[in-house]
């Protein structure tokens, strides 16, 4: 131990594996173990593996207690986000057994917040920092063995018989092989992957997965395949009820490197690590002679992040963007297998990711949109990019608890998933109805005809979990269809009380919006009262789909003024124009190119950059602050993916542009 104030750890979760990290803390350079956090603080034999630690009533009162830098998440799978969140708004640096999280949108969640917070944040890979694993990665990038082709590994065990009591069979516990131990054999592929080709890690292009599912619906044993970009194909594989050899195997052109037992490296307690070097019938050993407790080494490798103040581990440790990386392939793994948590349906993730209650904010400012009864926020956000209901909520958590209560649905977006999604949502936040703006779609191409509208939204009304959506858009139109038909059928809605505000063409023209107005005054008819087609400081010059319709340009505009139809506006920020995705000499992203790319739009953006750097803002946020400006009422959809992005582009709204800025960037 050196002179230097030791990192004072306190440990969440009193199990079997904290006990084994308190060993690794006792025999570090770096760390003090002084608290342990606990719920039943009488159970017997307790103190047990924890010498010197005081026992702490309540994970709470360990992040309250001022004697703790730095706190170790060893829940249950389910608790680690949540714990992992509370402990970084306390303040604490946090290492969070793996899986970090259930979902890479988990992990993301916890990073944020670790930035946030100025904050440690890491996944206890234990192996990773291992001299046995840096010494691997040296033989592949030496070509010890050639071209590296193939990677077989594997983590499982048997737990003999089925235990409905256990953790590891227990469907809302996110038990299972994937998440318990499938994660090794995916991260060291992907690090092996990435040292063949340079890099520390590599994403994999393709995953396929393969399961057997047992009687409470997870993973007894599972394997996948990982198709790497640099052509290395890696079978991984994981078990609860099959023993397997756990070997390493790293299969090149000229040879194969095999470990065995890799995970535990040279033991617990430090000895011999074999790194066998095979080529055709010669084999050499090559010994990794190591004193130092495995765990001691991610111990002292969190410790020397959080003195020298990094977020993050290290290389070979798990950085945010590998352990994400990781997580991701995970959640493919589950999705090609069907494998979906209890715990991670609206039926029992009541709460938001901190374990709270989910509560309106205001945060977001609100407006009245001509048509509407209830006051909108001034953004709305659109969710058709998540795959279940467990992702979303966390983005559809955060926009309400900042204050937003306007919501973009479609009947097509995910085959009708976002709308069940939404429907979920609400309903298991008990959010009350006459606080949403809700916002549904339909008629879209090829079944853009008036009959559609009404059976469609009887669908829609089912999945959204509600009687009447707040503004309705004909998804496309259908120029061989007689524009009243359309009226007509949308009428009916309005009469019939499902649709209780206004309604409209998203991707209609000036034209047709004009002929329906006029149709629905000469009939007495409801008239279309909003518009949902693309606006934004770009210009599009090429439709990003079929039957789209952008209204920047300046006749658009004079329309819109004179008439102050609002304007829902999708691809508000320019889908990445905005971004270091976009500049005159990256030409690699192809929608971007053939949408937005003229020397007109780059004039814009290099004045929203102009911009940016005086405010202290990005060009992003310009984007859609110009959105907000205009003179005539537009609505921005945004489309957000994780709550980072979501809280970014929310920053923008306190962004007031003057009449002579706007003009300036649109010069």
């Amino acid at each position: 131990m050196t002179d230097v104030q030791p990192i004072r750890w306190g440990i969440i979760g009193p199990g079997t594996i904290a006990r084994t990290f308190a060993d690794g803390i006792a025999h570090s350079k770096t760390g003090k173990l002084v608290a342990i956090g606990t719920r039943n603080p009488d159970k017997p034999g307790l103190a047990d593996g924890f010498a010197g630690a005081r026992i702490v009533h309540g994970y709470e009162a360990l992040l309250a207690d001022p004697q703790v830098d730095a706190v170790y998440i060893a829940t249950p799978h389910t608790g680690h986000a949540e714990w992992a969140i509370k402990a970084v708004r306390a303040g604490k640096h946090v290492l969070v057994e793996k899986p970090i999280g259930l979902s890479a949108y988990d992990a993301d969640a916890i990073f944020h917040e670790a930035k946030k917070a100025g904050v440690f944040a890491g996944e206890a890979y234990m192996y990773r920092l291992h001299p046995q694993t840096a010494k691997i990665v040296e033989l592949v990038k030496s070509g010890a063995i050639g071209e590296v082709r193939i990677i077989r590994t594997s983590f499982g065990f048997n737990m003999g018989r089925f235990q409905p009591d256990h953790r590891l069979f227990a469907n809302d516990a996110a038990g299972g092989g994937i998440l318990d131990v499938g994660g090794y054999p995916v991260s060291i592929a992907r690090v092996i992957a990435g040292a063949a080709a340079g890099k520390p890690f590599l994403e994999p292009e393709k995953v396929s997965g393969a399961a057997h599912l047992g009687q409470s619906g997870v993973d007894e044993w599972a394997s996948a395949v990982l198709k790497f970009p640099n052509g290395i194909v890696a079978e991984v594989s994981c078990s609860i009820m099959a023993q397997q050899d756990n070997v390493l195997r790293i299969i090149g052109s000229e040879g194969r490197i095999e470990v065995e037992d890799f995970w535990f490296a040279s033991g617990h307690k430090g000895g011999v690590g074999k790194i066998e070097i095979i080529k055709g019938k010669d084999r050499e050993t090559v010994e990794v002679h190591e004193d130092g407790w495995l765990y001691a080494f991610e111990v002292d490798a969190a410790g020397d992040a959080i003195r020298g103040g990094q977020s993050q581990f290290a290389y070979p440790g798990m950085s945010w963007a590998d352990s994400l990386g990781n997580l991701r392939v995970m959640d493919q793994w589950r999705a090609s297998v069907g494998l979906e948590y209890g715990v991670e349906t609206s039926a029992k993730r009541v709460l938001n990711i901190a374990g709270g209650k989910v509560v309106a904010g205001n945060a977001v400012p609100k407006r009245q949109i001509p048509g509407l009864s209830k006051p909108a926020s001034v953004v709305a956000l659109g969710f058709e990019f998540f795959p279940n209901f467990a992702s979303a909520s966390l983005t559809l958590d955060s926009f309400y608890e900042a204050g937003g209560n306007l919501f973009d649905t479609a009947y097509v977006y995910g085959a009708g998933k976002t709308e069940a999604i939404f429907g979920d949502w609400h309903t298991s936040r008990n959010v009350p109805r006459d606080e949403i703006v809700l916002i549904g779609k339909g008629a879209h191409s090829p079944l853009c005809y008036p009959d559609m509208i009404a059976k469609q939204l009887d669908q829609s009304l089912e999945r959204l979990k509600t009687d009447y959506v707040d503004a309705y858009f004909m998804h496309r139109d259908n120029l061989a269809v007689p524009v009243g038909e359309f009226v007509d059928a949308m009428d009916a809605e309005v009469k019939r009380g499902r649709i209780r505000g206004i309604f409209g063409g998203s991707n209609w023209t000036r034209e047709r919006m004009d002929e329906a107005a006029a149709y629905a005054q000469k009939n007495g008819k409801a008239a279309p009262a909003a518009l949902s087609n693309n606006f934004s400081l770009a210009e599009m010059l090429d439709p990003i789909w079929a039957g789209c319709v952008a209204a920047s340009n300046d006749d658009w505009k004079e329309w819109l003024n004179n008439r102050q139809i609002p304007n829902f506006a999708w691809s508000s920020q320019g889908r990445g124009f905005f971004t270091e995705r976009s500049g005159r000499d990256k030409l690699d992203d192809e929608e971007i190119v053939r949408v937005w790319y003229s020397e007109r739009n780059f004039a814009r953006r290099d004045r929203a950059i102009q911009l940016a750097q005086e405010l202290g803002r990005n060009p992003i946020h310009i984007a859609l602050a110009y959105v907000i400006a205009q003179p005539f009422p537009v609505i921005p959809l945004i489309g957000p993916r994780t709550i980072a992005e979501l809280e970014d582009s929310l920053s923008a709204l306190d962004i007031k542009l003057t009449p002579e800025q706007v003009r300036w960037l649109e010069a």
